[in-house]
This record gives C-alpha cells, sequence and structure tokens, in this order.
C-alpha cells in the first residue's frame, strides 16, 4: 500500500532544475570565499563552506591598487578551491569579483592571474549588479520583504529597495569597511563625516522610513553575533536576526566609541573582523539617523544566493522555500515520507472546523511543522523531541524568522512530550508572543493525537476527520478502522479539547 501511495502522490513543485553540486567563488575586498552546494534548487544546501581573509581591499582607497600580501592571498585561496572543488566533483563553478578588484589600478592584472589560479572565467560586477545580487539573496530567503537592502563589504555599500520579488534601483558607495578605514586614517570622527556625507544623497533611503533594513555581509553579521551574545539570545542562527532601530542605533554608537578589545565577549568575533566593527557601526548609525527604519533585519544570505536564485525558473523562484526544505528533510528522516502531506490536509480540516482565525504565515508554519513531525523517529524515544527541537532551531532554514523557527520547535517537542513539553520549551517560549504559543500548543496536540491513530503511517489519517462543532471535538473512524479506536487516543483527544475548551469523543462512521 505504502508503495502504491507514493507512486500516486502528487508532486507539488517543480523537479529541480539541476541535480549536480554547483558553487560560487566570491573574490571581495575583505576575503575570498567558496561555498559549494549539493545541487541548484530553491533551499540549497552548503556542503562546503571555506574563506580566507585576504584584505584584498587594503589601501586601495589611498593607494589605488591592490596590496601584493592581499593579491598573494587571494591566488592561493583561489588554487586551494580549484582543488577542493575538483575533489569533490564540482563541475559547475560560477566565480565573480567585486568592489576592490573592480576599483583598483592592478585590479585587471590581478583578475588574469586570478583566471589562471581558479581555472574558471570571472565576472566583475558593476555596483548596481551587485546591488540587485544581493537584493535577490534576500528574495530568495527572506518571506516577503519590504524595505531596503544595504550589503556592507569591505570595499563598499550597495544600496537597493526590495518589495516581495520587485527590485528598485541600486547604488553603490565607497563605505565598506577597509575603504571607510582608509579614506577615514582611522578616525571615527572622520569616518562620520564621510558617512553622512554619502549616505545624505542615497536614494533607496528615501521610503525607508517604517519599514525593513536587511543589513548583509560579514562585518554586519559581527555586530549581529557580538549583540545576540550581550543580550544571551536563546537561538544563536544568525539569518533573520532581527534589532529594533532603537536599540541598533544605541548598541552602534557603544561599538563606535569603544576600543573593540575593551567590549564585552568581544572573542565571539574573529581577530580579522574585529578592526572593522567600528566602520560598520558608523555607517548602521548613519542609516538609522537618516532613514529612519522600523528594524534592522540580519541576512546570512547576499550576492552568492543571488546568483543561484537568478539561474531558477520562474517556477522553481515560486516555490515556498521553508516548506522546500521541510519536505526535503521529511524525506530524508521521516519513517514514511508523505504521511507530512496528510497530516498538512488533516489539519486543515480541522482548522477550517475549529474556526480559529489563522494568518496566511500562520498556516505555512503549520504545514512545516506537519512535515517535520517525524523526523526524530530514529532517535531513543528520551531524546526525540531533542533531537527534532535541535534540528529545527539550529538548521539551515531560510524564509522563516526566529519567532517561526521558536513555533515550528515547540510544536515538534509538543508532539513528542505533550503540551507541557519538559525542559524544550523554556529555551524558546521568550521569541513565541502569546497567539503563537498557543496555536503551537494546539498544533502539537492535535500532531500528538494524529501519531498515535496512524502511527505515522500514509493512507490512514485521509479515511478521518477531526472536528470541532459546537463544543464537541470528535475525531471519527470509518468501521473497518473501529479497532483503531482506543483509550490512549481518546486521552490524547481530550488533552487537544482541553486547549480548545471543547469535550472529546471518538465516533465510528457507519
Amino acid at each position: 500500500m505504502l508503495e502504491r501511495f507514493l507512486r500516486s502522490r502528487p508532486v507539488e513543485q517543480p523537479a529541480p532544475s539541476a541535480v549536480r553540486p554547483v558553487a560560487i567563488v566570491d573574490i571581495g575586498s575583505n576575503s575570498v570565499r567558496l561555498v559549494a552546494y549539493q545541487g541548484l534548487s530553491r533551499a540549497p544546501t552548503p556542503i562546503f563552506n571555506e574563506k580566507a581573509m585576504c584584505g584584498l581591499g587594503k589601501g586601495v582607497v589611498t593607494t589605488g591598487r591592490l596590496p601584493e600580501e592581499g593579491v598573494e592571498k587571494a591566488l592561493k585561496a583561489l588554487r586551494r578551491y580549484r582543488a577542493l572543488c575538483s575533489m569533490m566533483g564540482v563541475l559547475d563553478i560560477e566565480v565573480i569579483a567585486t568592489a576592490a578588484a573592480r576599483d583598483a589600478q592592478n585590479g585587471p592584472a590581478f583578475l588574469d592571474a586570478a583566471r589562471d589560479a581558479i581555472g574558471r572565467e570571472i565576472s566583475l560586477l558593476p555596483g548596481r549588479r551587485e546591488a540587485e545580487l544581493s537584493a535577490l539573496g534576500i528574495v530568495s530567503s527572506i518571506h516577503q520583504p519590504d524595505g531596503v537592502v544595504g550589503d556592507l563589504g569591505g570595499g563598499s555599500l550597495e544600496l537597493i529597495d526590495v518589495k516581495g520579488d520587485a527590485l528598485g534601483n541600486g547604488v553603490t558607495l565607497p563605505l565598506g569597511g577597509l575603504a571607510l578605514m582608509d579614506a577615514s586614517r582611522r578616525s571615527p570622527r572622520e569616518a562620520t563625516r564621510i558617512a553622512r556625507k554619502a549616505i545624505a544623497g542615497a536614494k533607496p533611503l528615501e521610503q525607508l522610513k517604517g519599514r525593513t533594513f536587511y543589513a548583509v555581509g560579514g562585518t554586519w553579521r559581527s555586530l549581529a553575533k557580538l549583540h545576540m551574545r550581550q543580550r544571551n539570545y536563546p537561538l544563536g542562527v544568525m539569518h533573520n536576526y532581527r534589532i529594533q532601530t532603537g536599540e541598533a542605533a544605541d548598541f552602534a554608537a557603544l561599538v563606535e566609541h569603544i576600543d573593540s578589545a575593551a567590549i564585552e565577549d568581544i572573542d565571539v568575533v574573529s581577530a580579522a573582523r574585529r578592526p572593522l566593527l567600528a566602520y560598520g557601526a558608523v555607517v548602521l548609525d548613519e542609516i538609522i539617523r537618516r532613514a529612519k527604519p522600523r528594524e534592522i533585519v540580519i541576512s546570512a544570505a547576499g550576492v552568492r544566493e543571488g546568483v543561484l536564485f537568478e539561474r531558477l525558473s520562474e517556477s522553481e523562484r515560486r516555490i515556498d522555500p521553508l516548506l522546500s526544505a521541510s519536505r526535503e528533510l521529511e524525506g530524508t528522516f521521516a519513517r514514511a515520507p508523505g504521511y507530512g502531506d496528510e497530516l498538512i490536509a488533516w489539519t486543515d480540516a480541522f482548522m477550517e472546523s475549529s474556526e480559529i482565525d489563522e494568518t496566511p504565515e500562520e498556516k505555512r508554519l503549520r504545514h512545516a511543522a506537519c512535515l517535520l513531525s517525524d523526523i526524530a523517529w530514529r532517535a531513543h524515544p528520551e531524546y526525540r523531541a531533542e533531537r527534532a527541537m535541535n534540528i529545527v532551531t539550529q538548521g539551515p532554514f531560510v524564509s522563516v524568522d526566529h519567532p517561526g523557527r521558536a513555533y515550528l520547535s515547540l510544536a515538534i517537542v509538543i508532539r513528542h512530550e505533550g503540551p507541557e513539553g519538559g525542559a524544550g520549551i523554556g529555551m524558546v517560549r521568550s521569541l513565541l508572543t502569546t497567539r503563537l504559543f498557543a496555536r503551537a500548543r494546539i498544533l502539537g496536540a492535535a500532531m500528538r493525537a494524529a501519531y498515535l491513530l496512524s502511527a505515522s503511517m500514509p493512507g490512514v489519517l485521509p479515511r478521518t476527520s477531526m472536528r470541532l462543532r459546537r463544543g464537541m471535538l470528535a475525531l471519527t473512524l470509518p468501521a473497518d478502522y473501529a479497532d483503531l479506536a482506543s483509550d490512549r487516543v481518546l486521552s490524547r483527544l481530550k488533552t487537544l479539547g482541553r486547549l480548545l475548551g471543547a469535550d472529546a469523543a471518538i465516533e465510528i462512521a457507519g
């Protein structure tokens, strides 16, 4: 029966346009990085990620040339990346270069040597093109973005408006960390003056007030990592970390004016990145002063992810990456892939009958939780909830914010341990609103009843129904499934009923 079901299961998304591994090599002003992905898809999974801090942009503003030491480090890294790609069998390699190679007098000579080192052609991105790709990286990894993307590298800052999948006109400013450090001669006061003057005329910032500023780039990620540590934040995931504007401005001002060695928890930032923190803080502070965004959202995705997203077909771009990644995890770890889709339909019908209002975002989170509900079944029973929580809270999901991760984690913990959720609830509870917390408990209790009824096997739930009507939660089974009714199933149904303020009963259809 299971084989028949899997063969007949409808395909809800197009097949990926490529299953072969793909790699992006990014020659930036501060670092040279290789990221290899399992394949080209809506939710690409990195299989290897390495960067070399080369400092190609160091001194370009004052000397006009790439430093010899930085060039040697970059070429050595590129030769290594070429060997690594050969070892991994990665043939699809795209190489891009940005501000330092673009602005330096010896940039063309360096690019010639770099082509020989990596064995591939290199795309030298103009500033506006870099801004567009950064924005596409945000579109690919944040659900329905609305604001301005700022990509701060070592040599430049790219700014571009984004709303949904619509992009504005990008601009590039010479405010990268290394560039600003050189131009200001390491004077924070002069750096502020330079940044304020450049940002004053940046058109994408004119419509940012009350919207979101999406911060891309290693220096801003380092600032966010430091902020997370000082807050004792419960999640370690950087992508989609949100900071309210007032708090971000206060923190940026602190970093601007204190020597990095004196900052508490500075050890979470690499030594190579610390000198740039103050300059990244200056630029962020001036953007906040000029544009007054509602919040700052940190993105781990940028130009590289934009390159991959641009290569997808239109139909592939429309796939929800959260559901795509969740379905991939189900296919890898669940005892019977396909059960998650049946659980989605089963809970859809239940939610409709319950008349619990549900936003589109809450619905997609519920669907993702259904797909992830059985991914920890191979762990020891005492650790299934913990394993599931670790996968969800630490996994490389995109297009989900931190409260969304907390919701998914909590629902799955409750599916394993019951509405009280054990020790696992404490870590994520602070990230949830009262509304999301209540919905996670309801979904977790519903999935807990569904598991005991079906043993997570496809084919059972479609022949049953669970409805809430006039204060009665009723689970209806067909006559040939009557033997599945039990006191334990009824007990779990009653637990869900208590969360809904309803009585519960099992009914056998005539």
